[in-house]
């Protein structure tokens, strides 16, 4: 397993007041804090990508993205790795692939793993994969990324190859990360209000 550094977010760290960002007006009454600014999000994933390409060699990457929630995640870093590619002498070839994962209802996980939909994967076998978030497939070589680990009594002590930020045990929403599919339109990640999660209950 590769290790690297991460940013932590401390169980006293309350975040920021929404007044101090640009929040679309149907969400202010369904949110607590901005807890990870955008700009914050976007900084981490550019040293994301640096780390990543300077563990893969000159393996060819099959990046695989886990929708819906880590879309934007995954956008923004290939975007970054694409950039290293055209900017640097080593350049790695890399595909893109997609799998849809659901896991939640509400803000509870239901402990189960469901693939929806379904591209034949059979066609990635023998390939090195970075596999965003979650590795349910027999690949030669899996790297995880994931943009958030959180700290939670509920965790099997499990640690990505690649990690954003380490949080505690909160309820987030936003940059793709959703309750009952609202919420991915917001730029930063967000603590959802008890307002919030009545107002959008499943």
């Amino acid at each position: 397993m590769i290790t690297t550094n991460l940013y932590i977010i401390g169980d006293d760290e309350k975040g920021y007041d929404l007044d101090l960002f640009c929040i679309p007006k149907h969400y202010v009454d369904d949110l607590e804090k901005v807890y990870i600014p955008h700009g914050l999000i976007m900084d981490r994933t550019e040293r994301l990508a640096r780390d990543i390409m300077k563990s893969m060699g000159e393996h060819h990457i099959v990046a695989l993205c886990v929708l819906k929630g880590g879309y934007k995640f995954f956008a923004d870093l290939l975007d970054y790795i694409k950039a290293l590619n055209r900017n640097s002498d080593k350049s790695i070839p890399m595909t893109v692939d997609f799998i849809r994962l659901k896991s939640y209802c509400n803000d509870e996980s239901t402990g189960e793993i469901k693939v929806i939909g379904g591209d034949d994967l059979s066609t990635l076998t023998g390939k090195v994969c970075l596999l965003l978030l979650i590795s349910i497939f027999n690949f030669l070589l899996v790297l995880i990324d994931s943009l958030l680990v959180k700290r939670t009594p509920r965790s099997v002590g499990y640690r990505p190859d690649f990690v954003g930020f380490e949080v505690p045990d909160k309820f987030v929403v936003g940059y793709a990360l959703d309750y009952n599919e609202y919420f991915r339109d917001l730029n930063h990640i967000c603590v959802i209000s008890e307002t919030g999660k009545q107002k959008y209950k499943a």
